[in-house]
């Protein structure tokens, strides 16, 4: 018989969630086995195989999308295809910051000929700030207007790599809970729960009224409750009052943990450009948006809001 491996021990080894080998199964990439001995899954070694083949892509950043394309195809010629349009990309983004990198010297070198002194009074080199701002915006020279226009396209193609961010601000509401509780425990029990009295539920946002977080390993999974509901209709949960407030959304390009992470550290870096700050003393938060066949089938996976609890810096 094929030995199987567990999978909080897939987890440990390969430094995975749960939730990414949840999804990568869910989106076909792997298969794991239950049996009447053991409740959670399982994978075999051709599966475990897989999954070492999907992390190595996904290092390379390949997306989930493409690396369904290439386990579809037997040659190589997909995963050429794919590492090529990779090689490419690379080589567009090191031309464009090349480009940015010179311009911005060029900016410097002009700034040094502005003649720059220790003033002492900020009021003062705020007005020698605008001073140069103007030269730069209505100077004769063509190439310094062309390099301010070049400078803007820079910029934008570049920007297109962060995602778009969004300030909400979510109220209190009633809600269950399923507590924190292991992946299998979340998405097994208490997901079956939910799916047995969906006429409980009230709509939050988006058509969805539900918010995901984790800690320590677990998860927790928060669904809005109409009103008049009592916990004596949702025991074994529980219901508590959502403590609401400010957050920066972005969405996930893609559906696993990695991607995930890479769109949090994006909107984190952003937010230090705002009046905003990271608050702590909240969790950070994923929403599933537009569940939806169609829509998944068109982008090859579902996607997924990123909450991360904000408030306003304080002395500002």
């Amino acid at each position: 018989m094929n030995e199987l491996t567990k999978i909080r021990d897939i987890s440990v080894q390969y430094n995975i969630s749960a939730r990414t080998l949840r999804y990568y199964e869910d989106t076909g990439l792997i298969t794991s086995i239950r049996n009447d001995d053991y409740a959670y899954r399982s994978y075999d070694k051709t599966n475990i195989k897989k999954l070492e083949q999907i992390l190595i892509l996904r290092k390379l950043n390949i997306s989930v999308k493409d690396i369904k394309r290439i386990f579809e195809t037997e040659s190589n010629s997909v995963i050429l295809e794919v590492l090529n349009n990779k090689v490419e990309n690379i080589d567009n983004e090191v031309a464009l910051l090349q480009e940015l990198k010179e311009i911005v010297m060029k900016f410097i070198e002009q700034i040094k000929k502005a003649d720059f002194k220790n003033e002492t009074d900020i009021k003062l080199l705020y007005q020698k700030a605008k001073e140069i701002e103007t030269q730069l915006t209505n100077a004769d020279d063509n190439d310094t207007s062309a390099d301010i226009n070049r400078l803007i396209e820079i910029t934008e193609e570049l920007d297109k790599q962060i995602p778009d961010i969004m300030i909400i601000k979510i109220p209190n509401f009633r809600c269950i809970t399923s507590g924190l509780a292991p992946f299998e425990e979340v998405f097994g029990a208490f997901g079956q729960w939910i799916e047995n009295n969906k006429d409980l539920f009230q709509e939050i946002m988006f058509g969805s009224p539900d918010f995901l977080t984790g800690k320590d390993g677990k998860m927790e999974w928060f669904w809005g409750i109409k009103d008049h509901i009592t916990e004596a209709e949702t025991a074994p949960y529980k219901i508590i009052d959502f403590q609401g407030g400010l957050y920066a959304v972005a969405v996930s390009v893609d559906g696993d943990g990695e991607s995930h992470d890479k769109v949090r550290e994006k909107t984190e870096k952003w937010l230090k450009s705002t009046n905003f700050e990271e608050d702590q003393t909240r969790t950070k938060m994923g929403h599933m948006i537009y569940v939806d066949d169609e829509i998944k089938k068109g982008l090859g996976y579902h996607q997924m809001n990123l909450y991360l609890p904000i408030k306003l810096k304080e002395n500002i």
